[in-house]
């Protein structure tokens, strides 16, 4: 809870939500935590109000869960959620390449080389933060070019279950999303080879749904949550 800040006094549901969804994503908020809208309003400077309904779209978004007049909690990382998710944003990124490959550019091409050399370097690195910032800078141009605003908004709302896998999984180099696969999708771009860029993306987020499972646990804990509950030291919020 260390890391949560005050925010200002305007959008103080959207602050909110964003502030406990990267928490959520970096880890700060760890799996199996409680999360207790009176301490996070505190933390965050805000009334209650804007930090429940930032709680409530948090859990449609599957990070975290609530049990009425008992405890709000993040979720675990469970293979079938993460596998689900990584699913769905794979094929919007295999329709926004799809759709945009014809409509890029050279800015477009020059903005995925740039975003694809900061990738290269932050994993030399190990800079987690730097590397997702310039693989979501890479896939962003296709998203941005495809016009599609539904896709959009799918993505974004599925991707942070998917990038609490990939915090996990990055301080293994193997275990990160290539870029080499990288410069073969804005190569096949380049050329305006349509299917090639497609085949490419899927090759990318296949190979991350795959690795949900090292970093998850698996499906049937999912079920035992609830009644595990006291024996994790889950006691009643003030939610």
């Amino acid at each position: 809870m260390d890391a949560l800040r005050p925010v200002g006094r305007t959008l103080l549901r959207d602050r909110a939500y964003e502030t406990l969804r990267d928490a959520i994503v970096r880890g700060d908020l760890a799996p199996g935590s409680v999360v207790r809208d009176s301490e996070v309003a505190e933390r965050l400077g805000l009334s209650r109000a804007p930090v429940r309904e930032a709680l409530a779209r948090l859990g449609d978004e599957g990070l975290v869960e609530t049990k009425p007049q008992s405890y709000t909690r993040v979720t675990r990382l469970v293979s079938r959620v993460v596998r689900d998710a990584a699913s769905v944003v794979r094929v919007m990124h295999e329709l926004a390449a799809r759709t945009a490959v014809p409509l890029l550019g050279p800015e477009g091409i020059r903005a995925m080389r740039e975003a694809n050399e900061r990738f290269a370097a932050a994993v030399r690195t190990a800079d987690v933060d730097a590397a997702l910032r310039a693989d979501d800078a890479l896939h962003d141009v296709l998203v941005g070019a495809s016009g599609n605003h539904a896709l959009a908004a799918t993505v974004e709302r599925y991707t942070p279950l998917i990038r609490r896998v990939e915090r996990h999984l990055f301080g293994d180099a193997g275990t990160c999303v290539s870029a080499v696969l990288h410069t073969r999708l804005i190569d096949a771009c380049e050329a305006g080879d349509t299917e090639e860029a497609v085949r490419v993306t899927t090759e990318i987020w296949r190979a991350l749904e795959e690795l949900a499972d090292e970093a998850t646990e698996p499906t049937t804990e999912a079920t035992g949550l609830s009644a595990r509950a006291g024996e994790l030291g889950v006691g009643a919020s003030t939610n």
